[in-house]
């Protein structure tokens, strides 16, 4: 829906997300480029500040950058790029370095000599310590860091609340549909929708595990970027590989909280109801095995012996010890009553992290002209099959540094967007039906949880893949009949990238990382790992 031509403003890059990706994009342009900055909430509202666990990087010396892509090649399942680990991995040092310059205080202990050191914990899959963090709440620290810088950076401007509906292509003006040249977007306080062109889209919106009916995410991680990439013409690949955390709290009034994997890290241990231990029975580094597989053998055990949790016990350890290391942790449970120093924590697995997304390089260029795409909105290889914890929040250094980087230079060249048509809602009308939003976005949620969860079948497949095909025609007819609203359009595209998982899932007969098929159930050997790729030219 479009109206009249407009010129207005052009922005050099224009910035979609908030998080450490989009964040670190804007910065390391500000100065040298005009940039906006959109997000649909307030800025921090992202899954950065959730993240408790911390950035990954090689900084003992009896650590390597070789130990780290090995425990990253090993995790992702023979579906990683070598390459990419490797630029990730090597680029690791210097993005923490980064951080610290800008000001965040990494977790530190006293070293023998009274001097102190960087405080590593060790997270699963890692086979050292090398995870850097500020307590339990580093994404808050790193989120709220960029944050400031950003406010205070020459040249770049903020919209709050604005929330993205479509990117514009040069199909607007008679062209290919090959570059991008801007996006729609609403702005939810007033309900106008506003133009804005650039000569750079970048899409930072994050991941997608809003689809399901238990995440450890925020609400605002419905898809947006990727189902707005797809409907622009972008191939998506490996969205069959959703990661589920093995622990978030299991209480009716915690909603969406993370148990850090640093509690297994620091020597928690997952019980049964009868308090043994049961992770040595799935894997030689018990519960420290990477995280498809702690989430797998937790989901056997609560249906093998029809419980609602199980629990994870840090309080062997000395209270000072877990109080100073988990404080957040320590104070969110005791407000549900459970003293993590005297007793164990009720989890369950909860859909945590996309590791698929919208094919891009390895400077984050899309398959459109002018768009990139960084940090979990993306799939660059680093990731394959499962991510390895700690992993995502560099990824998100690493490519928004490498993206901007290739902006910069491409931006002399960049010619500025033509005119485009204003949004159009000359023939739409309020809704009278607010409640199928609600209906549908539940519905959505619930199959994904059944039918395309942490174990999988092709009869469940096949039934989501009915589910979603009559859904998405229902939503098609109410978005082209009613005034877009934050719902409507959140519900859009979770209900697009709900699909393209399904079509992923469906695609690959094997077991591999995350996904895991009682109907395939072992890697298939007669064919080399591939990706999962999907077209929109493929219909």
């Amino acid at each position: 829906m479009s109206g009249g031509h407009a010129s207005g403003p052009v922005h050099d890059v224009l910035v979609i997300g908030s998080g450490a990706a989009g964040l670190t994009v804007a910065l390391n342009l500000a100065g040298r480029a005009g940039v906006a900055v959109l997000c649909k909430d307030v800025l921090r509202e992202t899954s950065t500040y959730y993240a408790q666990g911390g950035v990954a990087a090689v900084l003992d010396d009896k650590d390597s950058t070789e130990s780290h892509m090995k425990d990253t090649l090993a995790a992702g399942a023979g579906l990683c790029r070598p390459e990419v680990v490797r630029m990730v991995v090597e680029n690791a040092r210097g993005a923490v370095q980064r951080l610290i310059d800008y000001g965040v205080d990494f977790s530190r202990r006293e070293r023998k000599d009274g001097s102190l050191e960087y405080h590593l914990t060790r997270e699963g899959g890692h086979s050292h310590r090398r995870v850097l963090h500020v307590s339990d709440a580093t994404g808050a620290a790193i989120e709220a860091t960029l944050e400031d810088r950003l406010r205070a950076a020459p040249g770049v401007t903020v919209f709050e609340h604005h929330a993205v509906i479509d990117l514009i292509t040069d199909r607007k003006t008679g062209g290919e549909g090959k570059r991008c040249l801007g996006a729609y977007a609403l702005d939810a306080r007033t309900g106008r929708v506003s133009l804005f062109r650039a000569r750079f889209v970048v899409l930072a919106t994050g991941g997608a595990s809003k689809v399901y009916l238990y995440t450890s995410n925020p609400d605002g991680t419905t898809g947006d970027g990727i189902a707005m990439a797809w409907r622009a013409g972008c191939r998506v690949a490996n969205m069959e590989f959703a990661q589920f955390h093995p622990t978030c709290l299991f209480h009716p009034s915690a909603k969406s909280f993370l148990i850090s994997e640093a509690v297994r890290g620091e020597g928690g241990r997952l019980l049964r109801p009868d308090g043994g231990r049961f992770m040595d029975d799935f894997h030689p580094m018990a519960e420290l095995a990477p995280r498809d597989i702690v989430a797998r053998a937790i989901d056997h055990e609560m249906k093998r012996l029809g419980i609602d949790c199980v629990h994870l016990d840090i309080s062997h350890q000395p209270a000072d010890f877990v109080i100073a290391h988990f404080p957040t942790i320590y104070r969110r449970c005791l407000e549900f009553g459970i003293d993590i120093t005297r007793q164990p924590i009720p989890v369950v697995p909860a859909a945590h992290y996309t590791c698929g997304g919208i094919l891009v390089n390895d400077c984050g260029r899309t398959d459109l002209d002018n768009l990139y795409a960084v940090g979990e909105v993306s799939c660059t290889g680093l990731h394959g099959a499962n991510r390895m914890a700690s992993n995502s929040l560099l990824e998100c250094l690493v490519y928004g540094e490498a993206a901007a980087n290739d902006i910069e230079a491409a931006l002399a060249a960049a010619p500025a967007p033509p005119g485009l048509p204003e949004w159009d809602e000359s023939r739409v009308t309020d809704s009278d039906e607010e409640v199928v939003i609600a209906h549908n976005w539940d519905e959505v949620r619930r199959f994904m949880w059944d039918y395309v969860g942490i174990v999988r079948t092709d009869k469940r497949l096949a039934r989501a893949k009915r589910r979603i095909d009559m859904l998405n025609a229902e939503i098609a007819e109410y978005y082209g009949n009613f005034r877009v609203t934050p719902d409507l359009l959140e519900l859009r595209g979770l209900a697009t990238v709900a699909d393209l998982t399904i079509r992923c899932a469906m695609a690959r007969k094997e077991s591999r990382g995350l996904h895991y098929s009682l109907d395939h159930p072992h890697p298939d050997a007669s064919r080399p790992p591939r990706d999962t790729v999907l077209s929109p030219l493929d219909g």
